[in-house]
């Protein structure tokens, strides 16, 4: 069953369900398929750490905490697993020997493109049942979403 509203309304109790049962299965399906794939899947936190390093090669851990809004304690974690199962390459910042900079190693680049490739798979499924005008409608309102802060 499909819910519209019109205006501003708050969302009913039913929307919340349809949106939830919606989500659910959807994030089920993209979980399932994604265990599958990988010999040993990674967690939410490892796989956003993976993206935001290959987006910014050489950041700090405390750069991709405070873009992913967690503590550095939990980053650190994340780092010491992707740096021991060797998808993270972690150096010393020359003149600092505090600093630590971030860098996919050549299996984290790997591990990055494939999980791009899979993202880029579920993104085709979720859109190919739209129309071109629906798709659009579905990216403007998901960007609104994202940035209604």
């Amino acid at each position: 069953m499909v819910i519209y509203t019109n205006g501003m309304s708050k969302p009913t109790d039913e929307q919340l369900a349809a949106l939830g049962t919606a989500f659910e299965t959807f994030a089920r399906r993209y979980k399932v398929a994604d265990a599958l794939r990988a010999e040993q899947p990674l967690n939410e936190i490892d796989k956003l750490t993976l993206f935001y390093v290959a987006d910014h090669p050489d950041c700090g851990p405390s750069d991709v905490a405070r873009f992913l809004g967690i503590p550095n304690t939990t980053l650190t974690s994340a780092t010491d697993r992707l740096a021991k199962r060797k998808l993270l390459d972690r150096q010393r910042v020359e003149g600092d020997r505090r600093a630590v900079a971030l860098r996919l190693s050549k299996d984290g680049q790997a591990r990055f493109d494939a999980l791009m490739s899979a993202h880029r798979v579920m993104y085709r499924r979720l859109l190919e049942p739209l129309s071109g005008s629906e798709r659009n409608e579905l990216i403007r309102l998901m960007t609104k979403i994202v940035h209604n802060d």
